[in-house]
């Protein structure tokens, strides 16, 4: 799927980020992208003709942009000690700064069930994505020395993001964003070799 829009309908796209961010698919309205972009719910149906474009074009956008963040890391980080913590961090500032307090493939996983199929179709791709990355990192640094696997690489990246997920609902629910890093340090040192 292209993920190329015009600058209006880049807008409406990072708008609507933000509010399945915050309640999930079902969690907002074409007035409530109308009243944070300004513009009528009209001009988003012409951009997005329905509900389900819109949130498609939204969760694609953020695959692909997940996957060159992902690429940026492994360029950026030689070390792959380094390269987990970097995507903790990441969702850390995040977090922290308010620009994103949650996953949007999180969200929508957990509705799953009742989301258009070729929706979930695309946030099941983002976990597939993720969890091969993860994979790859834990991989390279168990043959480096730097994490012992008691389960096979795939099986560890699973656990490993299941409790950052696990921890950015945490950090919502207790209202504690230290509370998400206090995890995932955790989940990182879990994996780690001592020293």
């Amino acid at each position: 799927m292209s993920t190329e829009l015009s600058p209006r309908a880049t807008e409406i796209a990072d708008h609507t980020k933000l509010l399945l961010a915050a309640g999930g698919y079902h969690g907002f309205s074409y007035a409530d992208v109308s009243k944070r972009v300004h513009i009528g719910k009209p001009s988003i149906h012409h951009h997005f003709p329905s509900k389900a474009d819109l949130v498609l074009a939204v969760v694609a956008r953020h695959r692909e942009q997940t996957r060159d963040g992902l690429a940026a890391l492994d360029q950026h980080f030689d070390d792959p000690l380094a390269r987990l913590t970097a995507y903790t961090d990441y969702w850390a500032e995040c977090i922290r700064e308010g620009t994103s307090s949650m996953c949007i493939c999180a969200m929508l996983a957990a509705e799953l069930p009742m989301i258009p199929p070729n929706i979930a179709d695309e946030v099941r791709g983002y976990f597939r994505d993720l969890t091969a990355w993860i994979a790859t990192v834990l991989e390279s640094g168990e043959a480096t020395g730097q994490f012992h696997l008691n389960e096979k690489a795939s099986v560890e990246a699973q656990t490993f993001m299941s409790m950052v997920h696990g921890a950015m609902l945490t950090a919502r629910a207790l209202n504690d964003v230290e509370s998400f890093q206090v995890i995932t340090h955790t989940a990182i040192s879990r994996l780690a070799v001592s020293a």
